[in-house]
């Protein structure tokens, strides 16, 4: 595949159910979550972003750069998928959310691995608890923008899963029922900060590496 695949960790969210932003949390010794995404996004992909809102100024890890949401009229992770691609257009997108602390860098060379192996489409993990496209943890090729944001126009909707299950995207199975839990309130942060010895388990193939 002659196009690279770039990474971008999508930070725009504004945490309100957390109370506290989820970028910067951490979890066992794997650092925040904008650093230790960051650092397994670059195991997999050619270049890594941070996608971040236009007033947000986020100090990106030195493996990483910013890109800032440019598109008008879409809101949410989907104005952050799309104005990277369109900033990098010639790239696939291995799109991640940053609140996804059982995530390893086997779940991402399996998806990367599932995706070059297929002709370019929109390809992305299949939730175990309801069978539906994980839209944050997904490799977007490379000139599917236009096609994604005309389709958003045309419904009146941003949410990136529903575009995914109209396009048919191709979807792969987890290895690990859990890894693609996300953490979105105080209380289930804590629940998964007692849990350390697991997250750390479960990260060491990566630290190895």
């Amino acid at each position: 595949m002659n196009q690279p695949i770039y990474g971008l960790v999508l930070v725009g969210g504004k945490s309100q159910r957390m109370g506290s932003d989820k970028a910067l949390l951490r979890y066992g010794k794997q650092g925040t979550q904008i650093e230790h995404t960051s650092t397994l996004l670059n195991t997999v992909c050619d270049r890594v972003f941070i996608s971040q809102r236009t007033e947000q100024s986020f100090e990106c890890p030195a493996i990483a750069k910013p890109i800032y949401d440019s598109i008008d009229d879409v809101k949410g992770p989907l104005c952050g998928i799309l104005s990277a691609m369109a900033a990098h257009p010639n790239a696939h997108w291995l799109v991640l959310a940053c609140d996804l602390p059982f995530l390893t860098q086997a779940t991402l060379e399996k998806l990367s691995l599932e995706f070059q192996q297929h002709l370019p489409q929109l390809t992305a993990y299949q939730s175990t608890h309801d069978g539906l496209p994980e839209p944050l943890c997904a490799i977007y090729p490379s000139g599917s923008d236009a096609e994604l944001l005309a389709l958003s126009q045309e419904l009146g909707k941003s949410c990136p899963r529903k575009l995914l299950i109209i396009k048919g995207a191709r979807l792969i199975k987890q290895d690990h029922p859990n890894s693609l839990d996300n953490i979105n309130t105080a209380t289930e942060y804590a629940q998964a900060v007692g849990n350390t010895s697991g997250l750390d388990s479960a990260h060491s193939h990566h630290a190895k590496k």
